[in-house]
C-alpha cells in the first residue's frame, strides 16, 4: 500500500444474531493478513474488533463496524443504536457487565470486552449516551 491508499471493510450488526457472530472481525483479521501486517498486530486488532463486535450484538439494537487499514494503522469503529451505557466508567471495570442470563449461558457477557478493547489498543475512546447509543473509536499502529 502507498501511503494514500486505504481499505475500507463495512459490516452490519444485527441484535441478538450469533449465527454470524465474530465473522466481521473474522474478515478483517484475514484482510490483514493478506495484506502483510504483523502477526502481533493483526492479534491485537482481532481481539478488539471480536469484543466490538459481541457488545454490539449483544447489548444494542444493532449497529456498524468500521475498519479502515491504512499503511500504518488500523482504525475501527462501532456506532450503535440504544440502549446506551449510564455509567462507562463502571462498564470499563473487569467483570463488570449487564449481559442477560441466555447470554452468559452461551459463553458471553464475561465484562471482559470494553476493558480488552482498551487493552489492545493504542487510542480508544467510547461515547455513549443513555437511550440513544454508544460509539467507539480505536486504533492500533502496524508498528506498534
Amino acid at each position: 500500500m502507498t501511503s494514500r491508499q486505504e481499505i475500507i471493510l463495512e459490516f452490519e450488526l444485527q441484535a441478538s444474531n450469533f449465527d454470524v457472530a465474530g465473522e466481521a472481525s473474522s474478515k478483517t483479521k484475514r484482510v490483514l493478513q493478506q495484506i502483510g501486517v504483523r502477526a502481533d498486530v493483526i492479534r491485537r486488532i482481532a481481539i478488539s474488533a471480536y469484543e466490538g463486535e459481541m457488545n454490539t450484538i449483544i447489548h444494542s439494537l444493532g449497529g456498524t463496524m468500521r475498519v479502515i487499514i491504512f499503511p500504518d494503522r488500523t482504525e475501527i469503529r462501532f456506532e450503535d443504536q440504544g440502549p446506551g451505557i449510564a455509567d462507562i466508567n463502571l462498564a470499563m471495570q473487569e467483570g463488570y457487565s449487564t449481559a442477560p442470563d441466555y447470554v452468559r449461558k452461551m459463553g458471553f457477557g464475561a465484562g471482559m470486552g470494553l476493558p480488552n478493547m482498551a487493552r489492545c489498543t493504542d487510542t480508544f475512546d467510547i461515547q455513549s449516551e443513555v437511550g440513544v447509543g454508544t460509539k467507539i473509536m480505536m486504533v492500533v499502529f502496524h508498528s506498534s
